[in-house]
């Protein structure tokens, strides 16, 4: 049976071979932890670390490569960077199309009575209107917190009119780049992003278990630690280290992620961010003009390549989406994500909670072969329907 992947929102498969020949490099010839002593292994380590730290920082135009920091996935990120920097009284604006790794911490922390929170309303296709973050803005508001594009529909969000919002009130700007790093260009000084929260194995391409934040100088001011331990530095005091990146970064990294996570990234800067993007749009038009020939196919999203990702969310009339997931797995080979997605408040904005929906997200070692083929294997579930 054929095998099709189609569920790289969730995280990008195959990733390149040398982000698997990166990782077995290090762990057969390297192996040391970074920071952590004088001898040459270590060393090489640090240099890694120091050398992928710098791709990151020239990727999103940030601040400097002390100020990436290493986590294990976007959702540590975004924890630390909402738990560490909110304060008790403050009122924090999101959006409808949010994943739970935002949605949950700044519910959990509305719960301990820290922070209020105001949902905005996106429309039903998923997109925003940056009109609605302003009128939302009260004399308590001090951040924003948003996803640039949804996991759900990939409909992209203007984050860089919204930076230019929380400039003009004075607002904390944090962004979860889960589904557009390594696809679509993010600048975090033209968009204002105080912190960015990016994940290294979706599309960057690296393993799981990678991830971090990049913070600028503001937020650094006013965000602590909620994790402290050994860094390597200052370990003659029994307080955590108050500079970047060790501020926020104890015990031992995932070094092999790292060393893949850096292939990952010299793979797309190799290829060009605009030629992957560009391949995943032919892929996604194609899949769009082919789904949307079959009789009772429900598409959701803006249905305009240059406003959303390589995700397709879509329904059949009368139809259960884990069933048509399962027969596309067990039937055909095609690999998709149904139900809910983490999305719940995305899920009623554009109307399929609390179903759910079947949703393609399509990857960069896609075929327009694979294409075909999950159409063909669709118009026959729904013939059987």
């Amino acid at each position: 049976m054929k095998k099709v992947y189609l569920d790289n929102a969730a995280t990008t498969y195959p990733k390149p071979s040398s982000v698997v020949d990166s990782m077995v490099d290090f762990m057969t010839n390297s192996g040391a932890n970074p920071g952590r002593g004088g001898y040459e292994l270590s060393l090489q380590s640090g240099r890694l670390v120091l050398e992928t730290r710098r791709l990151i920082n020239s990727l999103f135009k940030g601040p400097g490569p002390d100020n990436v920091v290493f986590t294990q996935n976007i959702t540590a990120s975004l924890n630390m960077a909402m738990r560490g920097m909110f304060k008790k009284g403050w009122h924090i604006i999101t959006t409808s199309m949010e994943h739970n790794s935002v949605i949950r911490p700044l519910r959990s922390l509305e719960d301990m009575g820290l922070i209020s929170l105001s949902i905005v309303n996106c429309k039903a296709d998923g997109t925003l209107d940056v009109k609605d973050i302003e009128e939302a803005i009260i004399k308590d508001t001090k951040a924003v917190v948003m996803t640039h594009a949804s996991n759900l529909t990939g409909t992209i969000l203007p984050i860089e009119e919204v930076g230019h919002i929380c400039t003009k009130y004075d607002l904390y700007f944090i962004v979860d780049s889960a589904q557009t790093a390594g696809t679509i260009d993010i600048d975090m000084k033209k968009c204002n992003i105080d912190i960015l929260a990016f994940t290294g194995h979706k599309g960057l391409l690296g393993p799981q278990g990678t991830g971090g934040f990049i913070i600028n100088e503001r937020a650094n001011e006013t965000t602590s630690p909620i994790f402290s331990g050994g860094t390597g530095s200052r370990s003659h005091i029994d307080t955590q280290p108050d500079f970047l990146p060790d501020k926020f970064e104890s015990g031992t990294l995932n070094t092999a992620g790292i060393a893949g996570l850096k292939a990952g990234i010299e793979f797309i800067f190799n290829i060009g961010m605009d030629n992957i993007r560009k391949h995943e749009n032919m892929l996604l038009k194609a899949l769009y003009e082919g789904l949307s020939e079959i009789e009772g196919m429900c598409i959701y999203g803006p249905m305009d390549y240059n406003k959303q990702t390589n995700t397709l969310a879509v329904n059949i009339k009368d139809m259960d989406p884990s069933d048509i997931a399962f027969n596309l797995d067990n039937k055909y080979g095609i690999m998709v994500r149904s139900g809910l997605h983490c999305t719940p408040y995305g899920h009623r904005t554009i109307g399929t909670y609390p179903l759910g929906s079947v949703r393609f997200s399509i990857g960069y070692f896609n075929t327009m072969e694979d294409i075909g083929y999950t159409v063909n294997a669709m118009k026959e579930i729904e013939k059987e329907r």
